[in-house]
């Protein structure tokens, strides 16, 4: 343990007040003035930019991410595991134009020019447990197509800068416990963002479901519908259902061991595993609306290229140890760890939790 760390222990109580905001409550935010009151201009014959503040997209210190004008903060039910970053998310669309709804299970329609924008970050790093953003990927509808522009922060975190080579980021970064963690953050090139956001030849957002979005944000007048809510700024046609089969919180204990893992499957893996995917040829199917078949979760169904001799099937139906799904999940090696892309180390809190589900089903396999 180096000097630093050992520092740490005289500071838990200091740690612990930065705890005061949990990870998991939304805080409020200013309210934006929606598609009538946009001061953000984009010039798709110019994107992407150099740099990230020359969209305009936020107010003041730019690390604060303090949306500007029509620049529409949101969340979603489930977001994929990024090595414990947290993240904050913003849309943002022309004046006088809006999303509609397609199904539950595929991403809004967004019309032309709308921009997706996503930074993952850790809340305490060392030196001086401030807050540090690591990159941030946005997706911009541009002639029917997403076009994928990636900035990294500097150092300073006063600018982050175009760079869609890919990236290897030490930092130190402290959990909730207090506990450092040295890492090297990886900073995904274009080519990673394609493996993931692609179905056949087309660029996909991946997040943005009604599905995904069917769920409470803390706004400064209030908790409200984020559907409803974009409906009433004008970002989205009011014509969507009025149930929309949404998806199980994967950290939710009130929920069935089941709907979690389905909930945790649907955002991390079945981008990859889908019709269309980078992993469309294998016979599982993580998406929440075919998971509900035992099949598509691969229980009983043997690997297609086993790399464990102790592993027999991709979900052994009560032996966790003996499953493809468990094993990958658990490892770290590039050659075996699933997802394949977005994380370098194991999601300690999903892996027990897939763990808890196999093992909970009565044996059933041959």
């Amino acid at each position: 343990m180096t000097a630093k760390h050992i520092a740490l222990a005289g500071i838990s109580v200091v740690v612990a007040a930065f705890m005061a905001c949990r990870k998991d409550e939304v805080q409020p935010v200013a309210t934006p003035g929606g598609s009538g009151a946009n001061n953000v201009v984009i010039d798709l014959d110019s994107i992407p930019y150099p740099k990230l503040s020359q969209y305009g997209f936020f107010t003041g210190n730019l690390a604060a991410l303090q949306p500007a004008a029509g620049v529409v903060p949101y969340t979603v039910i489930n977001g994929a595991f990024g090595d414990y970053t947290e993240k904050l998310r913003f849309v943002w669309m022309p004046a006088g134009s809006k999303a509609s709804y397609v199904a539950d299970n595929r991403a809004l329609d967004f019309p032309e020019g709308t921009v997706l924008a996503k930074t993952p970050y850790y809340p305490r790093t060392l030196p001086g447990m401030r807050q540090r953003n690591m990159d941030t990927r946005l997706l911009i509808r541009k002639n029917g197509d997403w076009v994928f522009a990636e900035y990294i922060w500097n150092e300073e975190q006063t600018e982050a800068f175009l760079d869609l080579s890919g990236r290897n980021v030490p930092v130190t970064w402290v959990d909730d416990a207090g506990q450092p963690h040295d890492e090297v953050f990886r900073v995904p090139s274009e080519g990673e963002c394609m493996a993931c956001h692609k179905q056949y030849d087309e660029r996909i957002a991946i997040s943005p479901k009604p599905q995904n979005l069917n769920t409470l944000f803390n706004y400064p007048e209030g908790p409200m519908n984020q559907l409803a809510k974009w409906a009433s700024i004008g970002y989205l046609d009011g014509n969507y259902p009025t149930h929309i089969e949404t998806v199980a919180r994967w950290d939710d204990p009130a929920e069935t061991l089941e709907r979690r893992v389905r909930g945790y499957l649907d955002i991390n893996c079945s981008h990859c595993h889908n019709e269309g995917g980078f992993c469309g040829y294998r016979p599982i199917r993580f998406a929440w609306d075919e998971s509900a078949d035992p099949a598509h979760l691969g229980i009983c169904v043997p690997p297609q290229i086993p790399l464990d001799p102790g592993v027999d099937y991709i979900v052994n139906a009560g032996n966790a140890d003996r499953s493809m799904l468990y094993y990958r999940l658990g490892s770290t090696d590039e050659s075996v760890r699933m997802p394949l892309l977005e994380r370098t180390v194991r999601h300690e809190e999903a892996i027990q939790l897939v763990a808890e589900w196999i093992n909970s089903m009565p044996p059933s396999c041959p």
